[in-house]
């Protein structure tokens, strides 16, 4: 019901009192002159004017009539009764006036234009809108949302009335187009008859499999009737297919013509979550095998080409067409998008996308699509804008479209191929890590050996001794090398870690003073720390390595600047797990993070160095002033720790690089009961009193490393029996030896020292077992999981396989 706020006024009577005062007029006359005649043509007279003037004015109505006269909004009302556009009527004062049915029912008579129930951003518009229209006497506003999302309007208005006092709105509903929609009319209506007629017949079918729309060329073919209504039957009802796995339709059966079936999923790429293939529906065309040039749509090609291009413009699909001679005619946005090129870019022939050894695969596969029969096919392809990544580039031959020969397909691969390089990535990182771990295993006995021979030596010299400065200088070396494989160890995450909870801030205060002097005078450290942040376990002094190797390495970047002057930044951050859900980050899972960032104002990464500066023996430092393990080992030491670490460059308003950033994910430790204890908090703290002697069982396969091990132990009053395996050491506790001890190693050819002390177990189920073993602690005990297990990490003196002898047996005899 159309809304009436305005009310119709008539026109006034004419007032008693003006006739009153011509009475009065005209006896003033006949008292004054006292002539009746003279009275009676002035009283005449007066009234004939008079009669004329309001003659007059009904005639044509004065200014003064005007301000009494309201307009009749009825009328108006009726005039503005739309079906499908809300028009209301509003004074300067943004009252409303009147408005039609529409209006009312999409947002009420309580309220007037610009204050309607609209989001803030919709609301700002209709303002603007307004002041303009008052201004320039017309206005629009292309999008209008309500709050709630449900509803959006197209606007506009413009100044009326005899004063310019009004205000006319018209609001339009806005419609999404539905793509879908539009290829349905498309395949029902002629063009889907022109598809037919080339062979190819066309079917929308929706995720359960039902057909949504059909063309009459698919119709007359399942059913023989080309009207045949098919929307809701199954899809695949329609066909068959043989042995040779080739499809016909159903009611034809093998009389018919063989089917190519094609599948292009209706995914809309613009969408907020693009829908995955299986929650969209797809175009189903069938091509008839075999069709020649000139297949029933030659000479009308060309006047469907526009609408071709129409159709396979709306698919998300890489799609894009070449004439006879391999030429261009269309490539559609997704195509483009693949190909990383602008419209205006689009080369002449298909073979300038792909690299140079590339080119005359690809053109010679062209021409052979084109002039041969129709046919199908994938060739991998290295475009020119990733030359390392091949992507897969179908051909199909296309007869009957006129010029266009050969229908190209490419998908783009940029997620692919950002997926596939980090998986390898991480697969050479884990390769590397277990070649250097094995390295420096094998390397620790080495070490072992020559360390265990210069403290032997060593106590047969004392200092002014010729040959004493050059032992002590050989044992110096042999530790340098041992720092040198634990490096590699802590990039292959099988160091020995002595974790514990703490806070990041603690640690980062230990280490700056430190900092301070490696940066020197020019180097700015600066600190910055976040409320609140959570605890995290770890080893402490590994957690300070990290920061003393990132330090390091960004002041060597700052002074290769120049003048060797900048600043470098030490913050921590509280991350909470919806933080991380908003990165939506496929590596970090989603938990609370306590994070370290070391930023420096250096020359930043090199792009082409990114994926190597974590690998060790990698370094852009000049001969002899790098070992390259210092960043390798901060990425095993927070691996290791269960912690995340990435690189990134920093560039400024212009671009410039102005510097590299580490950030560091820490996960948040949360009850320290419901974790197990640190390895060192299992060992006894503290040694008995023990007076040595005791039968110690030594295994171990490296002869060098099994003869240091019985001198030193035997030096300190142990019976040591030897074996060279773990089944001579099995052998020697079956031949009924007693033994208070079994030091062995880990990794041994045969039975290995963990399989050989199991087997102990079972006939001597408390004799205590120290393990040596040049692997991480932590690894060993969740792998081999033996009570009364002690450990020794090698490489080791012969002062320290002594007194964890001692310790081990000082606890057990406590």
């Amino acid at each position: 019901m159309a809304q009436l706020l305005g009310q119709g006024q008539g026109r006034l009577p004419l007032p008693a009192w003006i006739a009153a005062a011509l009475a009065v007029s005209a006896l003033l006359i006949w008292l004054i002159t006292g002539d009746a005649m003279l009275t009676l043509g002035y009283a005449v007279g007066l009234c004939a004017l008079m009669a004329v003037g309001y003659a007059f004015s009904r005639m044509r109505p004065g200014s003064g009539e005007e301000s009494f006269a309201q307009p009749d909004w009825s009328v108006t009302v009726a005039a503005i009764e739309q079906p499908d556009t809300a028009v209301a009527v509003t004074d300067r004062a943004n009252r409303l006036v009147c408005a039609n049915r529409l209006y009312g029912d999409w947002f009420g008579i309580a309220h007037a234009p610009p204050n309607l129930a609209l989001d803030r951003l919709s609301l700002e518009r209709l303002v603007r809108a307004a002041r303009e229209a008052w201004r320039d006497g017309t206005a629009s506003v292309d999008l209008l949302e309500r709050e709630d999302g449900n509803g959006s309007w197209r606007a506009e208005t413009e100044r009326a009335g005899r004063g310019d006092d009004y205000l006319v709105w018209r609001f339009t509903a806005l419609t999404l187009e539905d793509p879908v929609a539009h290829l349905a009319e498309w395949i029902t209506g002629p063009f889907g008859a022109l598809l037919s007629n080339a062979g190819i017949e066309t079917a929308i079918v929706g995720t359960d499999g039902t057909i949504r729309a059909a063309g009459a060329g698919f119709a007359t073919r399942a059913t023989g009737d080309s009207a045949a209504t098919l929307a809701g039957q199954e899809f695949v009802s329609q066909l068959r297919s043989d042995s040779r796995e080739r499809i016909y339709f159903a009611r034809e059966g093998q009389r018919g013509t063989p089917q190519m079936l094609i599948q292009v999923s209706l995914t809309d790429p613009d969408a907020a979550r693009p829908a995955r293939a299986d929650e969209a529906p797809s175009l189903m065309l069938l091509v008839e095998s075999g069709i020649g040039i000139g297949g029933g749509w030659e000479g009308v090609g060309q006047a469907a080409m526009p609408q071709l291009e129409a159709l396979l413009g709306a698919l998300p699909l890489g799609l894009a067409m070449t004439d006879r001679d391999g030429r261009f005619l269309f490539a559609n946005e997704a195509f483009l998008r693949a190909a990383e090129i602008e419209r205006e870019g689009l080369p002449s022939f298909p073979s300038d996308l792909v690299v140079r050894e590339d080119k005359g695969a690809l053109a010679d596969a062209v021409r052979r699509f084109a002039r041969g029969s129709a046919a199908s096919a994938d060739m991998a392809v290295r475009l020119r804008h990733q030359p390392d990544e091949p992507v897969s580039l179908g051909l199909a031959g296309v007869r009957g479209l006129g010029e266009a020969a050969v229908l190209l397909s490419l998908v783009d691969t940029t997620e692919e191929a950002r997926l596939k390089r980090q998986v390898a990535q991480a697969t050479k990182m884990q390769a590397v890590g277990q070649l250097a771990g094995g390295v420096a295993h094998d390397f620790n006995n080495v070490l072992t050996a020559i360390i265990g021979y210069c403290d032997l030596m060593l106590l047969r010299h004392t200092p002014g001794d010729s040959d004493y400065d050059d032992i002590q200088q050989i044992r110096a070396n042999s530790n340098r090398a041992a720092s040198l494989t634990r490096q590699l160890l802590a990039f292959s995450r099988q160091q020995t870690l002595r974790p514990e909870v703490l806070q990041l801030p603690d640690v980062v205060s230990e280490v700056s003073q430190l900092l301070k002097r490696l940066l020197g005078e020019k180097i700015v450290l600066k600190v910055h720390h976040d409320r609140d942040l959570g605890p995290v376990r770890a080893d402490p002094q590994q957690l300070e390595q990290v920061i003393v190797n990132l330090a390091v390495n960004a002041r060597d970047a700052m002074q290769a600047r120049g003048d060797g002057t900048g600043k470098l930044t030490l913050a921590t951050r509280r991350v909470t797990a919806g933080d991380v859900r908003k990165m939506g980050s496929d590596i970090i899972p989603v938990a609370d993070y306590t994070v370290l960032v070391v930023q420096d104002t250096g020359g930043g990464i090199p792009a082409e160095l990114m994926g190597k500066i974590f690998e060790p023996f990698f370094t852009t430092k000049e001969q002899g002033k790098g070992t390259g393990l210092g960043l390798s080992t901060v990425y095993g030491i927070v691996k290791q720790s269960g912690g995340f670490i990435f690189a990134d460059n920093l560039a400024d308003a212009d671009g410039r690089p102005r510097g590299a950033r580490f950030t560091i994910y820490l996960p948040v430790h949360g009850d320290a009961a419901s974790h197990s204890a640190s390895p060192a908090a299992e060992e006894p703290q503290a040694t008995s009193e023990w007076s040595g002697g005791g039968r110690v069982l030594l295994v171990e396969d490296e002869d060098m490393v099994r003869a240091v091990a019985e001198r030193a132990l035997s030096r300190a009053g142990y019976s040591v029996t030897t074996a060279a395996d773990g089944e001579e050491g099995l052998a020697a506790i079956a031949e009924g030896g007693e033994f208070d001890l079994v030091l062995s190693d880990v990794v041994m050819p045969g039975m290995d020292g963990p399989a050989m002390v199991r087997a102990i177990r079972k006939v001597r189920p408390n004799l205590p077992v120290l393990f040596m073993s040049g692997y991480a602690e932590e690894q060993l005990r969740s792998e081999i999981d033996l009570a009364d297990m002690h450990f020794i990490a090698k490489p080791f003196s012969v002062q320290e396989i002594g007194d964890k002898v001692a310790q081990v047996l000082g606890a057990v005899h406590r």
